[in-house]
């Protein structure tokens, strides 16, 4: 009987997850050509009521550790992409923030033009060291606007337990630009699978690293650190999960 009303109330979180984004994307779209505040405020309200709604429909909270050990001077955050929920999740986590994107996305009907609202860097995936480039010039512009630029390394979803090579862009982004770099790790992919309908009852761990210096290191070794960090995390969350602690 739990496990049908889990998928009940999975199903009725997934239809409104996608029937609500019309509506509060009115708020962007009315203050196209206002500050960017006030075109993310439509955005944080849908943000609010779908982690709102996980949490009642599904039983599905999260907790953030370190993030009141976040640095004053916005930087680089690399982050674990293995579920849909961090995408959501990390808007009401950190300060004003751009995010490194598949090109792909911007043609979605409605998701697509609300994204472009938000001044996103939307790559082309398969365009190699011209992409990289434009992380790099995109994201050196809009860390002097003071936004912080999330990225994901392995560049796309991988589900919880497998690995993928970490990508430089966001090393290389964080050198040129003279800033650290956040790592952060998270099991979400363990309670909202990738490709999933079904959500987990359970709470998300968000564990905030350290910030890492980029001053005079080579990319490669920043990006080891991200990766090592990450790594070790979620495994620690893993073991911790399978131990009951």
């Amino acid at each position: 009987m739990r496990q049908a009303m889990q998928w009940v109330g999975s199903i009725v979180f997934t239809v409104y997850l996608f029937v609500s984004v019309p509506i509060y994307a009115l708020v962007p779209f009315a203050c196209a050509f206002g500050r960017w505040e006030t075109r993310f405020m439509g955005v944080r309200w849908w943000i609010d009521s779908t982690l709102f709604l996980l949490r009642y429909l599904c039983g599905l909270n999260y907790v953030v550790e370190g993030q009141t050990e976040l640095p004053k001077d916005n930087c680089v955050i690399m982050m674990k992409h293995s579920s849909a929920w961090e995408t959501i999740a990390q808007m009401q986590i950190f300060p004003k923030q751009t995010w490194v994107l598949k090109r792909e996305l911007m043609i979605a009907p409605v998701l697509g033009w609300v994204l472009k609202l938000l001044n996103p860097i939307a790559i082309d995936r398969k365009a190699g060291s011209s992409a990289v480039q434009q992380v790099i010039e995109q994201g050196k512009e809009r860390l002097a606007r003071g936004f912080w630029v999330i990225v994901f390394p392995e560049g796309t979803r991988v589900p919880a337990g497998e690995k993928r090579r970490y990508g430089l862009g966001g090393a290389l982004l964080a050198s040129a630009a003279g800033c650290d770099v956040i790592p952060v790790a998270h099991n979400a992919g363990a309670f909202w699978p990738r490709r999933g309908w079904l959500k987990r009852r359970g709470t998300i761990r968000v564990v905030i690293g350290e910030p890492i210096p980029t001053t005079g290191r080579d990319p490669r070794e920043i990006n080891a650190a991200v990766r090592d960090f990450i790594e070790a995390t979620l495994e620690r969350l893993e073991n911790e999960a399978a131990t009951g602690n």
